[in-house]
This record gives structure tokens, C-alpha cells and sequence, in this order.
């Protein structure tokens, strides 16, 4: 059986907030919850289990989108007024091509660095 990641937690101040913004953002299915845990479903089954703590400890999470999707996830950030970067410090606004792909970061609600892009790194281009 190959190995996939079946899940991860992020630690979140509010699982419900900071799950309903990814939701929102990346246009995905409403989280569900198990146990203490707020979860948000992406492809192949892969969880991101929110979790309530106190005061995070800021992760990066990278997305792997459609092309098709990068607009309308973007659009979905400006209509929130949340700023987007092209590199992960967020020195530079806007986005990247690296790859000849597209990328983009932003902060979450609970500053984790989340970050959208359109082809792999590394995948050439």
C-alpha cells in the first residue's frame, strides 16, 4: 500500500473559525466535526483536524489547485481584503510563477502561512 498523509492538526485559538475560513477560501465542502477536533476534508481524503489551543504556534500549509480554481480562490482572498504575497516571508505582494505555474501566500485567521499554487515545485516549467 503506498503511503499517503491521512491528516494533521492545526492548532487553532477558534477550530470552527479557523476551519469555516479555509472552507471558505479554498471552496470546499463544510467541516465536520470528530471529537475535539473541527475537520476540513481536501483531496484524497487528507484531513486538516483544527484543534482549540491558546496561542498557536504558526505551521505553513501549501495547496495544490486547478489553474482553473487560482482565480477564483484569489478573488475569494480580495473580496475578504486578505492580503496576498508571493513569497513566503510576505515580503513581496502578489503572486508568483514559479514553475511556470501560479502561487500565492496568506495568513489565516490564526497566522498559520497558507499558501495556493498551480503546479509542484520543482515540476519544471
Amino acid at each position: 500500500m503506498p503511503i499517503e498523509l491521512n491528516h494533521t492538526i492545526v492548532e487553532s485559538r477558534d477550530p470552527d473559525a479557523g476551519a469555516a475560513f479555509l472552507t471558505e477560501v479554498l471552496g470546499l465542502p463544510a467541516a465536520t466535526h470528530y471529537g475535539p477536533f473541527t475537520v476540513v476534508e481536501v483531496a484524497h481524503g487528507t484531513n486538516l483536524d483544527h484543534m482549540h489551543v491558546e496561542d498557536p504556534h504558526p505551521q505553513h500549509y501549501a495547496f495544490l489547485v486547478p489553474d482553473e480554481e487560482f482565480d477564483v480562490i484569489a478573488g475569494r482572498l480580495r473580496d475578504r481584503g486578505v492580503p496576498t504575497f508571493a513569497d513566503p516571508a510576505r515580503r513581496r505582494p502578489g503572486q508568483n510563477t514559479n514553475d511556470g505555474g501560479r502561487g500565492t501566500y496568506f495568513d489565516s485567521p490564526d497566522g498559520h502561512v497558507l499558501e495556493i499554487l498551480t503546479r509542484p515545485y520543482g515540476s519544471g516549467g
